[in-house]
Formats: C-alpha cells, sequence, structure tokens
C-alpha cells in the first residue's frame, strides 16, 4: 500500500525550520519531494523498540559493551605481537596478514550486518558474532601453521566487525536522537579503553605467558558476553511478514563482500608483499571495480531490499558523513600506524612505543563523550563538528611541523590527545549527522554503510603512508649512505627491519636517522592533507532535528 501523506503545516507553523529528516526509499522521487513540503506515515511502517529505563539500558549496552571493549582489544593487539607470531612462524611476510586479515573481514561484513539483523534481529547478529570471534581467537590460540594464523585472524575479524557495528544499531534502535550521541560516547569509550590498552596488554601477556595467551585469556570474557547478550538483547525483528530467507539479498552481498574483499587484498599486497606489478594486483583491483558496478546495478535496479540502497548515498548529509568518515579515518589510522613505528626508530621498545598512543585512545574517549553531552543539550551537530574536527588537523599540523629526531618527551603526548578528540568527536558527530538525515527503518543499513567506508580507509590510508614513506626512505637512504662499500646490503636491511637502525656504526647513523625522519615527514604531511580534505567534505552536512523521542515526532 503507498504511504499515505498527512500535512502538519497551520498558521502557526514557522517559515524557516529545521531540516527534518527525509524519508528516502528506495529513490522515490514523490516521497523526497513531499519530504519537503511535509510529512509522510507509512501506514506499513516497521515496528519500533519499546525505549527502556535507564537501568535496564544500562544492562542492555554494558553486555554489549564488552564484546565492543574486547573487539577493539584484539584489532590492536598484533601492533605488539606481530614480531614474535613472525618469529614463531619463521615467516616474515606474516607480519603484513596478520593486520591486513582482521581488516578485510571487518570491511566484509560490517556492511551486511546492518541489512541482515534487519531480517534476522539484533540478538541474533550478535550471538553469531560472539561465536565467530570465540572461534577466531581459539584458532589464533592453537594455530601450528602460519595460514592456519591467517585464518583465525579472518574469523575474528567477522565476529569483531560484527560485535563493533551491531552494538551502534541497538543504540539508534533504543534511544532518541537527542541522546544518541551521549550513549554512542559512552561506547566509544570502551572502543577506545580497548585500543588503547590492546599494545600493551599483548605485550605484557607475550613478556610473561607468550603470545598464545593473549587471545586464550580472551575467551571467557567472550563468553560470558555471548551469555549475556541472549537475556538482555530483545529489539522486535522488523517486517517478518515475508520469509526471512527469501528477504536476504544474496547477490548484493556476494559482490560487495568481493568488491571489498578484492580491493583490500590488493591494495593490502601491492607494494607490501609482492611488487605492484604483480599479477595478484593487477587482477585484483581491476576485478573489484567490475564487482562494484556489478553492486551498484543490483541494488539500485534488481534487489527488491538491498543490503544498502544505494541512492540513500546521494542525499547531501549522507554522502558527505561517509567520506568525511573515509578520509578522516585515513588520516587517524595513518598516525596510529607509523606513530609507533617512528618511537621505535628513536629507540624504544615496542611496548614503550605502544604506550604512548594511550593519549589518543583517552582523546577519543573524550571527543566522543563529549560531543554525546552537548548535542543532548543542544539538539545541534554542525557548529561542534567544525570546532572538533579543527583539532584533528590542527594535531595533525603540530606533528608534521615539530616532529623530529630531537623531539622533546611532552608534546607528543600533547598533540595525539588532541588528534584523538578531533576522531572520536569525528565518529559520534557523523553517525548522529546520518541516522537524522534518513528515514528510521534506513538506518542500520547506512551506519552500515559508515563503517565500509572507516575500514577501507584506515587500509587505504595506511597503503598511501606506506607508498610515501618507502619510497623517500629509499630515496634518502641511497643520498646518504650510497657512497658505502656495501650500500645495497645496508639499505636492504634498513628498509626491512626497523631495529638495524640501532646496530649501525656511529659514522652511519646520522645519515640513516635523517633518512627515516625524511620519511616521517612525509607520511606526516600526507595525514595532514588527508585530514584537510575530511575536515573540507565535513562542511557539507546539514544540520538536522534531533528528536527526542524513538519515533521522531
Amino acid at each position: 500500500m503507498a504511504p499515505r501523506r498527512v500535512s502538519r503545516a497551520s498558521e502557526s507553523t514557522p517559515l524557516l525550520r529545521e531540516v527534518e529528516p527525509e524519508p528516502i526509499d528506495d529513490g522515490a522521487v514523490e516521497q523526497q519531494q513531499a519530504a519537503i513540503e511535509g510529512d509522510w506515515v507509512d501506514e506499513n511502517e516497521t515496528a519500533l523498540a519499546e525505549e527502556p529505563s535507564n537501568g535496564k539500558l544500562a544492562i542492555i549496552m554494558l553486555s554489549i559493551w564488552v564484546g565492543v571493549f574486547l573487539g577493539a582489544l584484539d584489532s590492536t593487539i598484533v601492533a605488539t605481537l606481530a614480531s614474535p607470531i613472525s618469529d614463531s612462524f619463521n615467516s616474515f611476510t606474516l607480519i603484513s596478514w596478520l593486520a591486513s586479515a582482521y581488516l578485510i573481514a571487518n570491511a566484509a561484513l560490517q556492511p551486511l550486518s546492518g541489512r541482515l539483523t534487519d531480517i534476522f534481529g539484533r540478538r541474533a547478529g550478535l550471538i553469531f558474532s560472539n561465536i565467530f570471534f570465540f572461534a577466531g581467537n581459539l584458532i589464533c590460540g592453537l594455530a601450528k601453521t602460519e595460514w592456519v594464523m591467517i585464518l583465525g585472524r579472518v574469523v575474528a575479524g567477522m565476529g569483531g566487525g560484527g560485535l563493533m557495528a551491531i552494538s551502534t544499531f541497538i543504540g539508534s534502535d533504543l534511544v532518541p536522537l537527542r541522546k544518541r550521541g551521549l550513549i554512542q560516547g559512552l561506547g566509544n569509550v570502551c572502543y577506545g579503553l580497548g585500543g588503547g590498552l590492546g599494545g600493551v596488554y599483548g605485550g605484557w601477556v607475550n613478556d610473561n605467558w607468550g603470545w598464545r595467551w593473549a587471545f586464550l585469556f580472551q575467551l571467557p570474557l567472550i563468553a560470558v558476553s555471548g551469555i549475556l547478550i541472549c537475556f538482555t538483547v530483545k529489539i522486535p525483528v522488523k517486517e517478518k511478514s515475508m520469509s526471512r530467507i527469501k528477504r536476504v539479498d544474496f547477490l548484493g552481498a556476494l559482490t560487495l563482500v568481493a568488491t571489498l574483499v578484492l580491493l583490500l587484498v590488493g591494495l593490502n599486497s601491492g607494494g607490501n608483499i609482492v611488487p605492484w606489478t604483480h599479477p595478484l594486483v593487477l587482477i585484483t583491483l581491476p576485478l573489484s571495480g567490475v564487482c562494484l558496478l556489478l553492486f551498484i546495478f543490483i541494488e539500485d535496479k534488481v534487489a527488491s531490499e538491498p543490503i544498502i540502497p544505494v541512492r540513500i548515498l546521494l542525499h547531501q548529509t549522507v554522502a558527505c558523513a561517509c567520506l568525511t568518515n573515509w578520509f578522516t579515518t585515513m588520516a587517524a589510522y595513518i598516525l596510529m600506524y607509523y606513530a609507533p613505528i617512528y618511537f621505535q626508530v628513536l629507540g624504544y621498545s615496542a611496548t614503550q612505543a605502544g604506550a604512548r598512543l594511550i593519549p589518543m585512545s583517552i582523546g577519543a574517549s573524550i571527543g566522543s563523550l563529549g560531543s554525546g553531552y552537548i548535542m543532548r543539550a543542544t539538539g545541534r551537530y554542525y557548529i561542534l563538528n567544525i570546532f572538533i574536527e579543527g583539532m584533528l588537523v590542527v594535531a595533525a599540523a603540530l606533528i608534521a611541523g615539530t616532529f623530529d629526531r630531537h623531539t622533546a618527551t611532552i608534546p607528543p603526548f600533547i598533540y595525539f590527545a588532541f588528534s584523538g578528540i578531533g576522531y572520536g568527536g569525528m565518529l559520534t558527530i557523523t553517525l548522529i549527522a546520518l541516522i537524522s538525515a534518513v528515514d528510521h527503518k534506513h538506518q542500520a543499513v547506512i551506519t552500515s554503510a559508515s563503517y565500509a567506508f572507516r575500514s577501507t580507509g584506515s587500509s587505504i590510508g595506511i597503503t598511501i603512508a606506506s607508498a610515501v614513506f618507502q619510497n623517500i626512505l629509499k630515496t634518502q637512504l641511497w643520498k646518504r649512505l650510497g657512497d658505502q662499500p656495501n650500500a645495497r646490503e645496508i639499505i636492504g636491511k634498513l628498509r626491512d627491519s626497523i631495529g638495524e637502525i640501532q646496530h649501525l656504526p656511529p659514522n652511519l647513523y646520522d645519515g640513516a636517522i635523517d633518512s627515516f625522519m625524511w620519511s616521517f615527514k612525509g607520511v606526516w604531511y600526507t595525514m595532514l592533507g588527508i585530514g584537510v580534505v575530511g575536515v573540507t567534505i565535513s562542511l557539507g552536512m546539514r544540520e538536522h532535528v534531533l528528536h527526542t523521542n524513538l519515533a521522531r515526532k
């Protein structure tokens, strides 16, 4: 049955008012136009969850946030475990795949989780994610070969990605928009704590019991999280009338997963594991483009209930928020990945280098939670977004302009905290902008789309930074050390292992350290440029009404 238009205009209606959410529905032009002129009521609208009391909401969200904390912890422990894991398998190339396998699995599953949990239920999605996350960590803890280890990271990535995304959907299901930013901020505190402690936890466990126990120690907590979810999460399944399996967009899911996996495999392999001219790269990247075009065609013309209604991405606020996530995540992950390497080149241990990123995690928690409080109090986010993302750009500029071999101890802690505040605040603000800009029934799928932009942004950012770093490093090392009798051997060792710089004789050390500092300088300015692009795009987001009830009335 077609939606029934209900006009609520009256003589008291103000001529200038805030922008209401535009109920974009699979590209229906009539509804988009009507959204400007009045409100629409869909007689077949989906069931809304009942808004719980504060106590009940706290129990539900804490049960879910246990998984969010562990998922964030698991995504960063490889920063300090990569070297001992690779050494135990005698495989240097394994280092690249330990992080990439997890990120690729995240990127593949998260965009699907919105529509699939609309169909099968949020609780079923969380239980599935906990089972996979448990199995992945168990496989990693018991792995005897490197390929089993990579398999474990893929399985854990699928589970961890689901835990992250579905927790966000449930917050939107249960909390009105006006309070939504605050709940997301609290969730991001759990995420920030997990991410910040991951490297330190991994190094501590490895030093005392061996790297396998870093994965195995998580299993009891994952099991507890799954049990709590079974009893606390009760979100109504949307539109139960049709057969659930018939509602799954299998073609869309297949082409989307193929697009993301092929893209990230090609980007992570090129220049890292194999040359950019290798057939693996030359085949996967074009195929990814073909699969993307097929996905767009299927979602727009074929699927009755698409994984991601692609026309929704043309909405101004949605497009700007997703692209802001994309570019800003690139910049944030460049810093998270290369800051520890920078400190290790200067002679810090892996654990000491990882600990210096803790202010960034604390800052992300402050930025996210603070943004949530401000949006709850004011009902607005546009000006707040400009201020909060400005902090990210200022931090990037300070890092690019001041980091060298003589950087003082205290300034990096301050810069990383500012960067974290900007990134954490951006995540919360763009999420609220996204879900306030579309109809309630689209909030899960559009949130899934934003996670896809984040996941691909993290990998692409690291890939871009790696290309910049390696090219500058190679040029600078040959410029400064090329006249040495065994220059090729020295330069090869320095590019393969950053620890080699500490073993150089004094007459070579200065040239090598200056080469590394020039390379980092290129990385920092790349981060700054990408961050500026992200902030500029965010200015295109519009201010939408943040309602105080779930019905958005």
